[in-house]
C-alpha cells in the first residue's frame, strides 16, 4: 500500500486533509504528490474555507522516507525534480495558498513533517509531542524549506542549534518558542484546530506566512556574527564533516538574498549532499541499527519475550556498578552481590556516584535520585537469588572463579533464570563447563562505563535457546542498548576485529613511526582517541590480560611487543598511575612524556628490530590504513566464521562499542569504499615486509579476487572455520 493523503470536508467549511502512511505517516513522494492534490482540491471547492492537516493515528508526521534515499542514490528512483517539495508543494501550493491552513501536531512532526507544519499559517500541538529538525544525522540538511522557516519562527540561535545539534523539542517549549502558536489536549486538538482555522479565515486570528515573517530576526550585520560563530564551533566539534557548515551557509543566503533564494540554495545543496558518501554512510548506519535486532533463527519463530522482574549482577566493580546503574535507570530491581560487605558498600557507592554525576548535569532530580537508588539492594550470599529472572556476572576475567559462580548460581536461582556474564574474552563453553544449564548460558558484553555506552554484544553458544537470545535482545532495548547478536569466540566481535588496532600501532613504534602522530592521524580520521591514549585509559593490565587470550587463540596473525611489559616494571600501568604512554596531571589532562624513547629503543633491542626509514616518515594516509586494514581483514573472518549475522552488525558494534567513526559508515562499508582489491593488495604488500600479522584472509582474498564487496558475506562454503 502507498502511502497517501486523504481529505474530508465537515459541515463548517473545514477540509480535514491526514497524511496516512504507518507507521509514523512519514512523506514519500506519493504522500506528498497526494498533499498537493488535496490541497488543490480544497482550494478549488466552494464548499472549503479553512484547512486542516494532521496525520492518522495520533502521529503527525516522523519525517521523509529514509529508504527512498538508497534508490536516489542508486540511480534506480529518479529524484523529484528540482524545488518540487519545497517551492512547488509547500511554498506555493500551502503556503501560498488562499484559504488559511493549520496544522494538528499529535506525537510527532520531525524532519519533513516540521517542514510540512512550518509551510501551514498555523500550528496546534499536543504538549508531549515531538518537533525537530534532525536530518543532520543523516549527512543532509533539511531539504523542504526547514533552513528558512525554522529562524523565522524561533530565531536564529535557536534555529542554528535545533539543526546542528539534531535534538527535537517538545510541544510545550516548541510553544514558548512561538514554533507552535497554542497547546492542547490530544481530545482536542482536531477541534482547536478547525476552530483556529476559521477564526484565520475570518480575520480573528493573524493570518501568517511563516517564510516571510522577520521580527525575530537579527539585523544582517548580528545575524552574520551569530553565523560566524556557528561555523567555528561545527568545525571544532565535527572537522571532518562538510554539512553542518552548508547548512550554515544556506542559512545564511536566506537571511542575506531572501527567503527565495534561500529556497533554492537549499535545494541544490539537499541534492549535492544526498549523494555525498558522508550521507551513504550515515543512512547505512540508521539501518544498520535498526537491522540489529532481526535475528534468522531466533526473531523469526514465533515466541514473545519473557517478562524480566528481577536482576542480579554479580561483582561490583567499575563494570558490575555501570550494569546495575543502567538497569535502575530503567526501573529494574537489582540484587548487587560481593564477596564481603567492604566490597559491597563500594560497589554500592559507585552505582550511587554513577547517578550523582546525572543530578550534578540537571538529567535527574533528587527525588528520581531516590526513587531509582531504592531499587538496587546489596547481598553477600545467595538467598535473595532465589526469584530473579536473570543474573548478569561481571568480576575478573578469571575462568575457575566463573566456573564456580555458574556452578552455585544453577543452585540458587529458579529453573527458568538465564544466566549470563560479561566475560569480554572468555569462551561461554568454557565458562558453563561445570553447569548443566547450557542452553539458558549467554554473553551479556557491556562496554565501559556500561551506563553509558550503547553496544551490548549477546554472545550465544551451540546450545543457548533461541527463547534466551530473545529475552536478553529485549532487556537490551529496554535498557536502551543496542544489542548485536554475536557467536561465541575469543573476543567475539568487537574486541576480536579490534585486537590488531593497537598491535599494528605497535608494530609502526617498534619500525620507527612517532606514537604521537599515530594518536593524532587516527583522532583525525574520526577516532575519540588514538590506540596509546585507549590503552593508557582502558589500563595495562587489562591490555596484557586480553592480549594474551589472542597471543593464545591467533598465534599466527598477533604482534608481540615489549613495549608495554618494559613500561609495566617501572609501575607505569596508564591513566591511573598517571604514568602510560602519556603523562596525567590532577585533571587527567594527557601530555607527550620523551622518556619513552628509552623503553621504545629497549623494546626494539629485545626483538632484534631497526628503525625503518620508511615506517618513520609515514603519511597520514598510510598510518591510517596500516592500523586500519588488519582491523578489515580480521572483521572479515569474522564474518566468514558466522560469527557475526551480517556486515552491518559488525559496521554497528565498531560504532558503538569502540567509536569508529559513523559518518564512515562502520569498518566494512568503509573498507569497501576503498575496495577489496586495494585494501588486498596492501595487506599482501606488508605481509612481504612485515610478517604474518598483514596477512589476508582467505575471504578477503576471494573477494578481491572478484573485486566484490567484503560486506556481501560469505559463500556458502566460506561460512567454515577459517
Amino acid at each position: 500500500m502507498k502511502g497517501r493523503t486523504s481529505i474530508e470536508v465537515g459541515a463548517d467549511g473545514v477540509a480535514v486533509i491526514t497524511i496516512i502512511n504507518p507507521p509514523v505517516n512519514s512523506l514519500s513522494l506519493d504522500v506528498l504528490q497526494s498533499l498537493k492534490e488535496n490541497f488543490d482540491e480544497a482550494l478549488r471547492r466552494n464548499d472549503v474555507k479553512a484547512i486542516v492537516v494532521t496525520g492518522a493515528k495520533g502521529k503527525f508526521s516522523g519525517g521523509f522516507d529514509i529508504t527512498a534515499f538508497g534508490g536516489i542514490q542508486e540511480g534506480k528512483t529518479a529524484s523529484p525534480e528540482r524545488g518540487f517539495v519545497a517551492v512547488e508543494v509547500l511554498t506555493d501550493t500551502v503556503e501560498a495558498a488562499r484559504k488559511p491552513s493549520v496544522a494538528a501536531i499529535d506525537g510527532l512532526a520531525l524532519g519533513g513533517g516540521l517542514e510540512v507544519a512550518m509551510a501551514c499559517h498555523a500550528r496546534i500541538s499536543t504538549s508531549n509531542s515531538q518537533l525537530g529538525l534532525p536530518e543532520l544525522q543523516l549527512g543532509i540538511i533539511p531539504g523542504f524549506g526547514g533552513t528558512q522557516r525554522l529562524p523565522r519562527l524561533v530565531g536564529l540561535s535557536k534555529a542554528l542549534e535545533m539543526m546542528l545539534t539534531s535534538k527535537a523539542v517538545k510541544g510545550s517549549e516548541a510553544h514558548d518558542l512561538g514554533l507552535v502558536d497554542a497547546i492542547v489536549p490530544a481530545n482536542e486538538l482536531l477541534n482547536a484546530a478547525r476552530c483556529w482555522a476559521l477564526e484565520i479565515f475570518e480575520r480573528r486570528k493573524p493570518w501568517i506566512s511563516s517564510l516571510h515573517k522577520t521580527e525575530k530576526l537579527e539585523s544582517l550585520g548580528e545575524a552574520r556574527e551569530i553565523l560566524k560563530f556557528a561555523r567555528a564551533q561545527a568545525r571544532k566539534q565535527a572537522p571532518n564533516l562538510k554539512h553542518p557548515l552548508v547548512c550554515i551557509d544556506v542559512i545564511e543566503e536566506g537571511i542575506a538574498c531572501g527567503p527565495r533564494a534561500g529556497l533554492w540554495k537549499e535545494a541544490d545543496a539537499f541534492e549535492e549532499l544526498l549523494r555525498s558518501d558522508t550521507c551513504k554512510s550515515l543512512v547505512h548506519i540508521f539501518f544498520a541499527q535498526r537491522g540489529t535486532s532481526k535475528v534468522p533463527g531466533v526473531t523469526d519463530l514465533g515466541f514473545s519475550p519473557r517478562r524480566i522482574r528481577k536482576v542480579a549482577v554479580i561483582g561490583g566493580g567499575l563494570m558490575g556498578s555501570g550494569i546495575a546503574t543502567a538497569l535502575i535507570l530503567s526501573s529494574y530491581p537489582v540484587v548487587l552481590k560481593e564477596v564481603n560487605l567492604k566490597f559491597l558498600e563500594a560497589g554500592i557507592g559507585r552505582v550511587k556516584a554513577n547517578l550523582q554525576s546525572r543530578v550534578k548535569k540537571g538529567k535527574m532530580t533528587e527525588e528520581k535520585f531516590e526513587k531509582t537508588m531504592s531499587l538496587i539492594q546489596g547481598s553477600i550470599d545467595y538467598d535473595s537469588f532465589r526469584d530473579v529472572d536473570i543474573v548478569i556476572e561481571a568480576v575478573i576475567e578469571n575462568v575457575s572463579l566463573k566456573q564456580q559462580i555458574f556452578a552455585d548460581l544453577e543452585k540458587y536461582c529458579p529453573t527458568h533464570c538465564i544466566l549470563a556474564s560479561n566475560t569480554s574474552t572468555i569462551d561461554l563453553n568454557l565458562i558453563g563447563e561445570k553447569t548443566r544449564s547450557q542452553d539458558r548460558i549467554v554473553g551479556a558484553h557491556f562496554f565501559s562505563p556500561a551506563h553509558i555506552m550503547p553496544l551490548l554484544e549477546i554472545v550465544r553458544t551451540q546450545k543457548t535457546s533461541p527463547q534466551v537470545i530473545l529475552d536478553v535482545l529485549d532487556l537490551g532495548k529496554k535498557i536502551k542498548k543496542t544489542p548485536v547478536i554475536v557467536g561465541n569466540c575469543t573476543g567475539f566481535a568487537v574486541n576480536r576485529m579490534f585486537f590488531p588496532y593497537t598491535q599494528a600501532a605497535m608494530l609502526l613504534v617498534e619500525h620507527g613511526t612517532d606514537l604521537y602522530k599515530i594518536d593524532r592521524a587516527i583522532t583525525k580520521f574520526g577516532m575519540p582517541m588514538g590506540p596509546f591514549r585507549l590503552i593508557d585509559l582502558v589500563g595495562f593490565g587489562v591490555g596484557i590480560a586480553t592480549a594474551m587470550q589472542y597471543i593464545e587463540h591467533f598465534p599466527e596473525r598477533t604482534y608481540q611487543s615489549m613495549i608495554i611489559p618494559l613500561m609495566q616494571e617501572d609501575k607505569r600501568a596508564g591513566e591511573s598511575t598517571r604514568k602510560g604512554f602519556y603523562l596525567y596531571d590532577d585533571r587527567r589532562k594527557a601530555s607527550p612524556d620523551p622518556e619513552l624513547k628509552k623503553y621504545i629503543e629497549k623494546a626494539r633491542e629485545i626483538s632484534g628490530i631497526s628503525v625503518d626509514p620508511k615506517v618513520a616518515n609515514l603519511s597520514e594516509k598510510d598510518i591510517i590504513e596500516m592500523i586500519f586494514f588488519p582491523v578489515v581483514n580480521e572483521a572479515c573472518r569474522v564474518l566468514a566464521e558466522g560469527i557475526a549475522v551480517k556486515a552491518s552488525d559488525l559496521d554497528i558494534a565498531g560504532v558503538m562499542g569502540m567509536g569508529f567513526p559513523p559518518y564512515r559508515g562502520g569498518i566494512l562499508f568503509w573498507a569497501d569504499m576503498l575496495g577489496s582489491k586495494y585494501i588486498y593488495s596492501r595487506l599482501e604488500k606488508w605481509s612481504k615486509q612485515h610478517g604474518g600479522f598483514f596477512k589476508p584472509c582467505a575471504y578477503m582474498a576471494e573477494k578481491a579476487a572478484k573485486g566484490a564487496l567484503l560486506s556481501s558475506g560469505p559463500t556458502g562454503q566460506a561460512k567454515s572455520r577459517l
